[in-house]
């Protein structure tokens, strides 16, 4: 077979057999997961941090158009420092990127950051939903206290955890659908074989699904599909947020160029994605622990067109699980149905 037509590995063919479907983005060795939220009194909102391990290389994507963010500067490949401490997933919109501050004071007590004079700085990047309002109280959002605790449960953590899904951390107040629907955390993981001659490749994703997007390749809740084509369009309350990871040795440009291909993992479970009301972001963290094999050969490069092609599946099976976990909720402002649960009442 000449080199042009060599065949890339099926990603999504090389699922870990015997995984715990739960267990997702902790399958990448030394990632832990931690969630805190409040549902009732007017609260339906929360924060998930992804905590990797020590010297975790990191990159972001951001393309929606309504994207809520902090220190995401921080990541670009050409910045001064390639790594990051945690990553906070928030309800709250803007305010919630407070909880941010929490988390970097749990890594500052840890000793994890970046080494100055006196101490050190911790490297939080975070990114957030809109769900003010949600739970009947507009002020009733995440805050430096829940992100302490979120980092803490996620360090509390054993290694290769099952991750909590549904209607848990920062999927505590998500929606999907024009609003019409539950929306959540979501996680997958993929082993990749044959692309490093140091063992196997894992690929992990976690999602906060809050789109104003449709899931594609679930059950589909016909009957508000139909209404969503007579409604006034959507404010821009939505957002779907991912962190992908792997323990690949990728460098910040690296990571970057596999955010970027995981954003085809949004595109593919939802419809429409990325829009001007959304601020559709990807995080990209690589661990280090397993050598991929490199080099100008078409043989060579197969290896990281695979892993860029696992990280769309994986990021497209952690939304799709994100809404299929979330459970129907009734607070003040709304009722806010299961999805999949509408989805077979109108079948």
């Amino acid at each position: 077979m000449a080199q042009s037509e060599q065949s890339i590995p099926s990603a999504a063919a090389s699922v870990k057999p015997g995984a715990d479907p739960h267990q997702g983005i902790t399958a990448v060795p030394g990632i832990r997961v931690g969630h805190a939220g409040r549902m009732g009194d007017g609260w339906l909102s929360g924060v998930t941090v992804v905590l990797p391990p020590p010297g975790t290389v990191a990159s972001v994507d951001v393309r929606g158009g309504g994207p809520a963010t902090h220190e995401t500067d921080a990541l670009d490949p050409s910045s001064l420092v390639p790594t990051v401490d945690a990553v906070v997933l928030t309800g709250g919109s803007a305010y919630g990127l407070a909880s941010a501050g929490g988390a970097q004071r749990w890594c500052e007590e840890d000793g994890r950051g970046f080494a100055v004079p006196g101490g050190v700085v911790p490297i939080v990047p975070a990114a957030a939903i809109f769900d003010l309002g949600r739970g009947g109280e507009f002020t009733a959002r995440p805050d430096a206290a829940m992100g302490y605790q979120a980092a803490a449960a996620a360090a509390a953590q054993q290694e290769g955890h099952d991750v909590e899904r549904g209607n848990v951390g920062a999927g505590t107040g998500a929606l999907v659908a024009r609003g019409q629907f539950k929306g959540g955390v979501g996680t997958a993981a993929i082993t990749l074989h044959g692309i490093s001659a140091g063992g196997p490749v894992t690929v992990g994703a976690i999602a906060v699904v809050n789109a104003l997007g449709f899931p594609v390749g679930l059950p589909t809740a016909a009957a508000a599909e139909r209404r969503s084509t007579t409604m006034s369009p959507p404010a821009p309350l939505n957002t779907t947020l991912v962190v992908v990871a792997t323990d690949a040795d990728l460098d910040p440009a690296g990571c970057r160029r596999m955010a970027s291909a995981a954003h085809a993992g949004i595109a593919r479970a939802l419809n429409p994605s990325h829009t001007l009301a959304d601020g559709d972001t990807i995080f990209a963290l690589a661990t280090g622990a397993t050598v991929l094999e490199r080099g100008t050969s078409m043989a060579q490069q197969v290896g990281l067109i695979t892993l860029h092609s696992a990280a769309a599946d994986v990021v497209r099976l952690a939304i799709l699980d994100g809404v299929s976990a979330a459970e129907s909720v009734v607070t003040p402002a709304g009722t806010f149905p299961s999805y999949t649960q509408s989805a077979g009442d109108t079948a």
